[in-house]
Protein backbone atom coordinates (compact mmCIF):
# COMPACT_ATOMS: atom_id res chain seq x y z
CA UNK A 1 0.00 0.00 0.00
CA UNK A 2 2.69 2.49 1.02
CA UNK A 3 4.95 1.46 -1.85
CA UNK A 4 2.20 2.08 -4.39
CA UNK A 5 1.49 5.52 -2.86
CA UNK A 6 5.18 6.44 -3.02
CA UNK A 7 5.42 5.18 -6.59
CA UNK A 8 2.35 7.20 -7.58
CA UNK A 9 3.75 10.39 -5.98
CA UNK A 10 7.14 9.94 -7.63
CA UNK A 11 5.67 9.26 -11.05
CA UNK A 12 3.33 12.27 -10.90
CA UNK A 13 5.44 14.86 -9.12
CA UNK A 14 3.77 17.84 -10.74
CA UNK A 15 0.30 16.70 -9.66
CA UNK A 16 1.51 16.20 -6.07
CA UNK A 17 3.20 19.62 -5.99
CA UNK A 18 0.10 21.35 -7.40
CA UNK A 19 -2.13 19.59 -4.84
CA UNK A 20 0.27 20.59 -2.05
CA UNK A 21 0.33 24.21 -3.22
CA UNK A 22 -3.48 24.25 -3.46
CA UNK A 23 -3.87 22.91 0.09
CA UNK A 24 -1.28 25.35 1.37
CA UNK A 25 -2.94 28.29 -0.39
CA UNK A 26 -6.41 27.34 0.84
CA UNK A 27 -5.10 26.94 4.39
CA UNK A 28 -3.42 30.34 4.35
CA UNK A 29 -6.53 31.97 2.88
CA UNK A 30 -8.70 30.37 5.57
CA UNK A 31 -6.29 31.51 8.27
CA UNK A 32 -6.25 35.06 6.93
CA UNK A 33 -10.04 35.29 6.99
CA UNK A 34 -10.34 33.67 10.42
CA UNK A 35 -12.42 35.79 12.76
CA UNK A 36 -10.46 37.14 15.73
CA UNK A 37 -13.23 35.92 18.04
CA UNK A 38 -12.07 32.39 17.34
CA UNK A 39 -9.27 32.99 19.84
CA UNK A 40 -10.67 32.88 23.38
CA UNK A 41 -9.81 35.58 25.89
CA UNK A 42 -7.70 33.82 28.57
CA UNK A 43 -8.66 36.35 31.27
CA UNK A 44 -11.79 35.30 33.16
CA UNK A 45 -14.51 37.87 33.70
CA UNK A 46 -14.05 39.56 37.07
CA UNK A 47 -16.70 41.20 39.22
CA UNK A 48 -15.81 42.70 42.59
CA UNK A 49 -18.59 42.52 45.17
CA UNK A 50 -18.17 43.98 48.65
CA UNK A 51 -20.54 42.40 51.17
CA UNK A 52 -20.88 43.68 54.72
CA UNK A 53 -23.19 42.59 57.52
CA UNK A 54 -23.18 44.20 60.94
CA UNK A 55 -22.86 41.86 63.87
CA UNK A 56 -21.37 38.94 61.95
CA UNK A 57 -17.80 37.70 61.97
CA UNK A 58 -15.80 37.62 58.74
CA UNK A 59 -16.21 33.83 58.59
CA UNK A 60 -20.01 34.11 58.84
CA UNK A 61 -20.10 36.82 56.15
CA UNK A 62 -18.04 34.58 53.88
CA UNK A 63 -20.18 31.50 54.59
CA UNK A 64 -23.66 33.07 54.41
CA UNK A 65 -23.22 36.00 52.01
CA UNK A 66 -20.03 35.87 49.92
CA UNK A 67 -20.02 32.19 48.90
CA UNK A 68 -23.72 32.15 47.82
CA UNK A 69 -23.21 35.35 45.78
CA UNK A 70 -20.10 33.91 44.11
CA UNK A 71 -21.94 30.66 43.40
CA UNK A 72 -24.86 32.42 41.75
CA UNK A 73 -22.59 34.64 39.61
CA UNK A 74 -20.08 32.00 38.52
CA UNK A 75 -20.44 30.86 34.88
CA UNK A 76 -18.81 27.52 35.74
CA UNK A 77 -20.77 25.53 38.26
CA UNK A 78 -19.16 23.12 40.75
CA UNK A 79 -15.76 24.82 40.56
Amino acid sequence: MLRSLIAFCLSRRLLVLVAFAAFLGLGLAAFATLNIEAYPDPAPPIIEIIAQQQGQSPEEVERYITIPIEGSRSPARQV
